[in-house]
Parts: structure tokens; C-alpha cells; sequence
């Protein structure tokens, strides 16, 4: 996810955007801790890693959907917890399987439809008794190989899935997606699912992501309203100047916010956000919500993939942390990052 180093990235501004007022979303105080992190042994499922956390509540506990890495490709797992800051070793839901038509190598789910004002606790909403999420997958194994789709599923009791509706490929899109979707966010809002995601040009080495959405009145039938990224790249040296992706979209009072994150060419990833009234139009801030730690901590090198949920009137702003490490060995499999979930919060 590095690229080379270019010019300044944009630091912490106070600046608000278009009326909307970011002291609610803010988050200053780090965890400064892997909360779930790699097992390291060799054969689990998150041996080398662990990754993208989704966080949301159902009869009266929090849990997170997370990924974990195996070096063959992504599996996701369900973890508990009473309070936000203890967690129960990761109960895998969503596997791989060699026999369906996407998820022979990798099972990324990556959210669930869910409660989603920004002061909630994330409760799953149950439509028609189901929970229904969302997942990507890649065609290939290894990290991230070939050019990735979005499906959907549904289950009755968040352990196991059932694939429903159409998938989003990447050929259907515009330009800027034909390389392959990446982590999608999935809300019901007024009769429609809205799926916000990512996704990454065809320029394989030293790629751009941005970040679009598509609209359906039922998983079916799919629309993308405009061929453009909604969250565009910003501009030279801005912190999202390389990807804005990993969207996370909540609504406080009249307005929406997306969390998202963005990679700067100085080869950092930070915590970023935009709003909008209508879902359809957004305004990007440059301010920073989670920034990189100072070297040796656990976030030196990335805080992105944003997952946010409230308790208690405080907000938890769960994140990827990823520390550049001395170069170690799982297995077979060389290590030079170690890659786990934290949290900043209010």
C-alpha cells in the first residue's frame, strides 16, 4: 500500500465544512494498543494478519466482523464484546469456499446493515428476520489478486451466510473501478440499499483508489448513478492524494458523515471525512481525524479502515494499525508490518 515519497501531506485543520461542525466525530484519545491482532501461528486464519474491522451491536453486546489473512486469502470472523474494549477470540463465519463461484480464495465481509446514527450503539437491523451484509472477493489466491466483486448475504443468525441478490463486478463501472472493489459499506436509507465502496483503477503499480456507490430497491438490480467517484483523489499532497477509500457512512441529524481513509505519497495512511445531506453529493474536509503514531508505536505506518460506533455518549473509532516492524517470519510466509485493530476515542 506504500507508494514513493512525494511532497508534505496536509496536518491537522479546524476548518469546518460547509456548515457542519466535526467536534462531535472527533476521536484524540488512542487506544495505543493492537486490540485483536495476528495470531502468528502458522495454519489459522489470521496467522499473518488481521484487518478491516466492521463494528455494530445485537442483543445487548457490541460486536466486530474483522478479516483475517492466512497468505492464501481473506476469511472473516465474529468477535463479542460487553463494553468496546475487551473482545472474544474471532469465531470465523464467513470461510472460504472452493466450491462457490467467488469466494474460492477469500470471504471479506466487511459490513451489515445496521442502526446508523451516529450516537447508536450500530444495532443489526433485522429485515424480514434476516441480517443482510456485504462482502468482496478476490478471483485469485494470495493478497488481494485480480480484480475483485461485491456480493451480498443474508443470515438469521450471524454465524453463517447465505449469498442473496446480484454482484457488483468491476467491468460495469467506470474507469476508475475497472481494476477491481475493495471494502464496501452497505445502508438502507428510504426504500434503497445504498453500497458505498472502493475500488482501484487498472494501473496495477502504483494504483489510485476513490471511492463510488451503487443504489438497489431489492439486491437485484443494481445502478451506479454517476461514472465518477463520489470521493475522489485530492490533490498534490493532500492526505488522500493516492487512495481515498474504505468508506463508513453515518448519519448525525441533517447531515451524513463518511469516515474514510486516505494514502498520501509519503507512504502514510490516515483517517479522514466527508458529508452530505443527500447521500448523492459530498464535501470532503482535509482534516485529520485518526493520524499515524509516532515511530515504534502501533499505528506508525497506517490508521485507516475506519469502523465507528457509540457507547455511552462516547465514540469509539475503531481502526487498522499498522506498524512497520523488523522484518520476522510466520511460517514459510516473511514479515515486515504488523497489522492489527485499534481504537481512538472521544
Amino acid at each position: 500500500m506504500s507508494g514513493p515519497v512525494s511532497g508534505p501531506v496536509s496536518g491537522h485543520v479546524s476548518g469546518h465544512v460547509s456548515g457542519y461542525d466535526p467536534v462531535r466525530i472527533r476521536t484524540p484519545h488512542k487506544a495505543g494498543r493492537l486490540l485483536i491482532g495476528p495470531s502468528g501461528e502458522p495454519g489459522r486464519f489470521d496467522s499473518l494478519f488481521v484487518d478491516c474491522p466492521f463494528v455494530c451491536s445485537d442483543a445487548g453486546e457490541y460486536l466486530m466482523t474483522y478479516v483475517g489473512f492466512d497468505g492464501t486469502g481473506y476469511q472473516t470472523a465474529l468477535s463479542r464484546s460487553p463494553d468496546l474494549e475487551t473482545w472474544s477470540p474471532g469465531e470465523v463465519i464467513f470461510p472460504r469456499d472452493p466450491g462457490h463461484p467467488y469466494r474460492r480464495y477469500n470471504a471479506a465481509l466487511t459490513s451489515i446493515v445496521r442502526d446508523n446514527r451516529l450516537g447508536s450503539r450500530g444495532q443489526v437491523t433485522w429485515v424480514d428476520g434476516r441480517a443482510v451484509g456485504t462482502y468482496h472477493a478476490y478471483p485469485e489466491p494470495g493478497m488481494e489478486a485480480g480484480a475483485a466483486i461485491i456480493g451480498f448475504c443474508v443470515s438469521d443468525d450471524l454465524r453463517s451466510w447465505t449469498d442473496t441478490g446480484s454482484v457488483l463486478r468491476p467491468q460495469d463501472g467506470g474507469q476508475w473501478e475497472r481494476g477491481g472493489l475493495y471494502k464496501s459499506w452497505l445502508l438502507r436509507h428510504d426504500g434503497l440499499y445504498y453500497c458505498f465502496y472502493n475500488a482501484k483503477n487498472r494501473t496495477y503499480d502504483g494504483w489510485r483508489e476513490q471511492i463510488g456507490y451503487a443504489v438497489s430497491p431489492d439486491l437485484e438490480r443494481w445502478e451506479r448513478p454517476r461514472r465518477t467517484p463520489v470521493i475522489p483523489n485530492g490533490g498534490a499532497g493532500a492526505f488522500d492524494e493516492r487512495f481515498a477509500s474504505d468508506p463508513c457512512v453515518l448519519r448525525d441529524g441533517d447531515w451524513w458523515v463518511m469516515f474514510y481513509f486516505g494514502l498520501s505519497f509519503d507512504g502514510h495512511a490516515r483517517e479522514g471525512y466527508a458529508v452530505s445531506r443527500d447521500l448523492r453529493t459530498w464535501e470532503k474536509s482535509d482534516e485529520i481525524l485518526v493520524d499515524v503514531g509516532p515511530p515504534g508505536s502501533a499505528d506508525d505506518t497506517y490508521a485507516h479502515k475506519p469502523a465507528v460506533v457509540t457507547r455511552d455518549g462516547r465514540l469509539y473509532h475503531f481502526y487498522t494499525a499498522v506498524r512497520r516492524a523488523e522484518p520476522y517470519r510466520v511460517g514459510e510466509h516473511p514479515m515486515a508490518e504488523r497489522r492489527g485493530i485499534s481504537v481512538a476515542r472521544s
